[in-house]
């Protein structure tokens, strides 16, 4: 065992609690394939299952294993037309399962989301019957100021050039904090707490997922 990976495994205790306390159920899972197999356990067949744009679930295989599996798996992508696009969407708030990973989450259990079309962050906090989150442990972030400035940091930059989006960050790889019509810092959502008791379902993952 690596120092970082023992850092993790005692690090998890703490989140655990720390998630617990907030109506979200927890799993710590040392590699990407455990975590892969834990996401996967949690969805019955013949669910209907949707995702958020996720280089988490992207990377661990859980976006392919949907589609290729016991699922009924929505595809906001398969969308020809607006009115496609629009009517899809409809079911994905419907949904039984919605798939997505966290920008970061505090070690107070916090989870710390920026989006641009709000599609992902509107699904977290209300709609889906169940959000299955999947992040990587270097996520962490001490506040969730420390979360938000994370975010905007190190993730927006790169999320934007993978949407192709024509943003000062695109092209510097550094926030502007823009205004721009591509922006994809539009909304900021803290999700402190779930109402309904294990909607939520956090799974971390000692290996390195996402950005």
């Amino acid at each position: 065992m690596t120092y970082i990976s023992e850092s993790n495994e005692k690090a998890a205790q703490i989140l655990s609690k720390a998630f617990t306390k907030r109506n979200m159920k927890f799993y710590y899972c040392p590699t990407i394939e455990e975590a892969k197999g834990q996401v996967l356990s949690l969805i019955p067949e013949n669910s209907s299952v949707s995702w958020g744009g996720s280089e988490s679930m992207e990377e661990a295989g859980i976006i392919q294993a949907v589609k290729e599996g016991p699922y009924q798996a929505i595809d906001r992508k398969s969308a020809k037309t607006p009115e496609e696009s629009r009517a899809i969407y409809g079911k994905i708030v419907c949904c039984d399962y919605f798939l997505t990973s966290t920008n970061a989450f505090t070690k107070d259990g916090e989870l710390v989301n920026i989006d641009g079309a709000a599609n992902r962050v509107a699904c977290i906090s209300h709609g889906p019957a169940n959000v299955i989150i999947l992040a990587s442990m270097d996520k962490m972030c001490a506040s969730v100021e420390e979360a938000v400035s994370r975010v905007r940091t190190l993730a927006s930059p790169p999320n934007a050039i993978r949407v192709k989006a024509n943003t000062p960050c695109a092209k510097t790889g550094v926030c502007a904090d823009c205004l721009s019509p591509d922006c994809i810092c539009c909304q900021i959502l803290v999700t402190r707490f779930s109402r309904v008791p294990g909607r939520i379902q956090v799974i971390l993952c000692g290996e390195k997922l996402g950005f």
